[in-house]
């Protein structure tokens, strides 16, 4: 799978790509990712990518001129399933989105910065926009990294052990159990029995029992959809 991401900022992107689970699917060629500088497709010597909103307001606005630029040159190497933009007002990120963009080939992510980007840019070329939670950041940046990490981790091969994913919180509507590893006793603090009694039957059981406990403790709004 492929993710362009396109940014202001490139070098916030550098680490996030360059270690553990994503450095380990870019060289095992799962995953690739590139990141391109908006301001390489600026049309101004001063390669400014920015401007004043029309109507007042405070704030700048990113301008159209160089998205487009940069999508269209992408678009023109390759096809792509989406465009996306990473912003407070777009379709909070779930499982169920990352499990679905999991099994896509090409995605274009933009990132905001400032007050915001041209709603045509919106209009035109975006085919889906992501919110990462109720709250705004300084720009799209951690936003796409997040979304990428999300993704990539679930592609066939990304991960050493494949079941692992599938067993991760919200993939079947649950949040996950308490887990443990050794040592048994801590400080006065013990695994629960049923785990160190080797019934796997009985384990998977008490797990389901534990998922349905945390959920509605902790996200019963998961249980009501």
């Amino acid at each position: 799978m492929r993710f362009d991401i396109i940014t202001v900022l490139p070098g916030l992107l550098e680490s996030p790509f360059a270690h553990s689970i994503l450095q380990r699917a870019q060289h095992k060629g799962l995953v690739e990712i590139h990141v391109h500088n908006l301001r390489d497709y600026a049309t101004n010597k001063h390669k400014s990518v920015d401007d004043y909103p029309y109507g007042g307001g405070s704030g700048m606005v990113m301008q159209i001129e160089p998205f487009a630029a940069c999508i269209e040159k992408l678009q023109a190497e390759r096809s792509y399933d989406e465009v996306i933009y990473m912003t407070p007002d777009g379709q909070t990120l779930n499982q169920e989105i990352a499990n679905t963009l999991s099994s896509v080939e090409n995605v274009i992510i933009l990132c905001g910065h400032y007050k915001g980007i041209d709603q045509r840019i919106r209009d035109v070329f975006v085919t889906k926009e992501i919110s990462i939670g109720d709250y705004v950041l300084s720009g799209g940046e951690l936003p796409a990294a997040i979304l990428v990490d999300a993704v990539a981790r679930v592609i066939p091969g990304v991960l050493s052990d494949e079941t692992s994913a599938l067993s991760d919180s919200f993939q079947d509507g649950l949040l996950d159990a308490p887990i443990y590893t050794r040592p048994a006793e801590w400080r006065g603090h013990h695994v629960p029995e049923i785990l160190l009694s080797g019934h796997e039957a009985k384990i998977t059981t008490w797990r389901y029992e534990q998922q349905l406990k945390r959920t509605e403790e902790r996200r019963p709004d998961l249980l009501n959809d």
